[in-house]
């Protein structure tokens, strides 16, 4: 009777778990409530089985629900690892998930590039289809002065690489198995994603141009905000990783969280290249430099 219960392959079936469906209900939470959030903040009602859901207390609801399905549900992806769960072919599984999920992220950023990339190589067509100040028929728009990349843009840059070099110093030293080096250069590693997010939130706050007055606020907003959002994930994502490797949970031949977190940051530093040399070097060119 014993035998039919003897694991003679390198699959993990998961236990039965309760977070794709809470995640679900925390997701859809999260989106109605940010539409209820947008009504309030209009004055206006957001009418459901009788109830006005207009204020932001559902938003918030959703986003504890997702914040608490992703630290719980890791938690059991790392009780899985540690009880020997995860094979040599769940573990590459698991790589895969990973490249999938960079890959999607990859194609979200597209979609930002087209956006400026097409309101900017096309600056005519955006005026006919927006009002006509927006872009004045060039680009930048006309009346719009843009950020010095050489200041604060460039500043970050070198952040960021210096971060990509630190988060593989690392990798190297938990490969040789290096624990002091490891924890110093994952701390140093976070200290330059909260040092970018902070010169970031000052860049914006003092930008020359807002949101809504422009396409070309607009475009700038959304490529550079979302790529400091995923900035700020990374950082946790890194942090995270950092008290797991004080609590002595990686190992040479064992570390697929580190390498995860590892890749994410990479591709965050790469983005952000493309964002260096595209919204801030050629989009400036020629145009008016405020200096921030």
């Amino acid at each position: 009777m014993s035998d039919g219960h003897n694991v003679d392959h390198d699959y993990h079936i998961v236990d039965p778990s309760p977070w794709p469906l809470i995640g679900a209900i925390g997701g859809f939470t999260m989106a109605i409530g940010a539409i209820a959030g947008m009504r309030y903040l209009n004055d206006d009602v957001f009418m459901f089985a009788g109830v006005d859901l207009a204020n932001p207390w559902l938003f918030y609801i959703g986003v504890a629900l997702v914040l608490y399905t992703m630290f719980a549900w890791w938690s059991d992806t790392i009780k899985e690892s540690h009880a020997g769960d995860h094979t040599p072919v769940v573990q590459m599984h698991l790589r895969y998930g990973m490249i999938l999920f960079i890959a999607s992220e990859v194609m979200f950023f597209v979609a930002w590039f087209w956006a400026f990339f097409d309101a900017s190589l096309f600056a005519n067509e955006a005026a006919q289809f927006a009002r006509v100040e927006y872009t004045g028929g060039q680009w930048p728009p006309v009346g719009i002065e843009v950020l010095d990349p050489m200041h604060l843009p460039l500043f970050n840059t070198v952040i960021l690489l210096l971060s990509g070099t630190t988060v593989t110093w690392a990798h190297h030293a938990l490969i040789h198995n290096e624990r002091g080096t490891l924890k110093g250069m994952l701390f140093i590693t976070v200290v330059l994603g909260i040092l970018f997010s902070g010169v970031q939130a000052y860049e914006y706050a003092h930008a020359p141009f807002a949101f809504k007055e422009s396409v070309y606020g607009a475009t700038f907003f959304m490529a550079t905000g979302f790529h400091g959002f995923h900035v700020l994930v990374g950082t946790i994502f890194l942090l995270v990783c950092l008290f797991r490797a004080m609590a002595g949970h990686f190992r040479p031949e064992k570390h697929f969280g580190f390498e995860a977190a590892a890749w994410y940051w990479h591709f965050v530093d790469v983005v952000w290249l493309f964002l260096f040399f595209t919204i801030y070097i050629w989009a400036s060119w020629g145009a008016t430099l405020a200096h921030v």
